[in-house]
């Protein structure tokens, strides 16, 4: 949250939800002031108080005397609690998020363009867009059960309030009969390009020249309306919602003291693939006691697991041998007609099948046949292990 950048002041009218979006160019408290008499001129109604959350914005020597001054009466919310603005918080997630997203914008054109935005979405919200509110909440025990009005615009619940002036309800139908939502809502696409165009042009001066995205919205609101819900791809549903691609830092490999004598330790494990790294680093001791002590067997650890796994899947790819054939016996393949003694090996139709592998390293050998793996230890791998009993 360091450094100054556009934010957003949300207002909330607590009975109808009506809802109005400013942006403000700083965090400064005579910009909230604007704002605040902007939004007197928004609102259908006029503003009675304000019910302020403890930003040092707000709770400050500049908005509080001015409040005051215009007979506005200031509250303040749930001091230390963070749903201390409730109504505003869920409008932040409901209309701010997903119209702007959470990048951050910056500049007084980009502010203007925001503006332009929330203008289009404030009649959009307020006049089309239904939401829920609570009727009532109670406990019983542990259990807090819920319920709530049907769902309604803000304009429809100023409708329906019994305060609100006449004079004020026939203006709001006169607005509403003016209104196109189709419309209003290709407006709100058409700033929302503009504003991930500034995302992407941004984002290019930071990474070199790149071309920025440009609009594909349609020119009347007629158009637009056949392209609804065909337009929208997956992942990127909103221009203001793009990432700044940020270039991945390589890293860089430190040099090892090791690297002049991969060459050497890779031809003692081909000759002893058993060594184990401090028998390494005895070698190496010996051979180079002025660069290699005995505490330094956790470097060739490393080294031995990444030449191991290397081996491991040099193995896995290693192809079978040709598997020979045989010519089959006569007679019936499963035996059923074979009526001497028991054959002291396997019968031949299962050794016809069969396929070797010899290990790279030359310690063993396997031999793969229908139904059957025989593991064939080297004389030098059972010299060279620690097992007693071999099966």
């Amino acid at each position: 949250m360091a450094g100054s950048f556009i934010q957003t002041l949300t207002m909330v009218d607590v009975a109808t939800g009506w809802t109005e979006c400013l942006p403000l160019l700083t965090r400064e408290g005579s910009l909230v002031v604007e704002a605040i008499n902007r939004a007197q001129s928004l609102f259908p109604w006029l503003l009675r108080g304000v019910d302020f959350d403890n930003d040092s914005a707000f709770r400050s020597d500049v908005v509080v005397p001015w409040c005051r001054e215009q007979k506005l009466e200031v509250t303040r919310s749930c001091a230390y609690k963070k749903n201390d603005q409730a109504f505003v918080e869920q409008k932040n997630g409901a209309v701010v998020r997903r119209l702007m997203g959470y990048g951050r914008f910056d500049g007084v054109e980009t502010a203007r363009m925001m503006g332009r935005l929330y203008a289009a979405a404030r009649l959009y919200v307020n006049f089309f867009k239904p939401s829920f509110k609570l009727k009532e909440e109670r406990r019983e025990g542990a259990k807090v059960i819920k319920r709530y009005h049907l769902p309604s615009t803000p304009y429809e619940r100023a409708l329906a309030h019994p305060k609100v002036t006449a004079a004020v309800k026939k203006r709001l139908r006169d607005q509403y009969r003016s209104l196109d939502p189709v419309a209003l809502l290709a407006e709100i696409r058409a700033t929302q390009e503009e504003l991930g165009n500034r995302v992407d042009r941004r984002a290019g001066q930071a990474r070199g020249p790149q071309p920025a995205h440009t609009s594909v919205l349609p020119a009347t609101a007629a158009t637009f309306a056949k392209t609804l819900g065909k337009t929208a791809t997956v992942g990127e549903p909103r221009a203001t919602h793009r990432q700044t691609r940020r270039p991945y830092k390589t890293r860089v490999r430190m040099p090892s003291k090791l690297d002049p004598h991969i060459a050497a330790i890779e031809a003692w494990l081909a000759e002893q693939p058993q060594l184990t790294a401090l028998a390494i680093v005895g070698r190496l001791c010996e051979k180079y006691p002025e660069e290699f002590g005995k505490t330094q067997h956790s470097i060739v650890q490393r080294l031995l697991r990444a030449l191991r796994r290397t081996a491991e899947r040099l193995v896995a790819q290693c192809p079978l041998d040709d598997a020979t054939t045989a010519a089959p016996l006569p007679g019936v393949v499963d035996g059923s007609g074979y009526v001497g003694p028991d054959p002291p090996t396997a019968p031949l139709v299962e050794q016809a099948g069969k396929a070797i592998w010899r290990d790279p390293f030359n310690r063993h050998r396997i031999v793969i046949g229908n139904g059957a793996i025989r593991v064939t230890f080297s004389d030098a791998a059972i010299r060279g292990s620690n097992l007693q009993t071999m099966t």
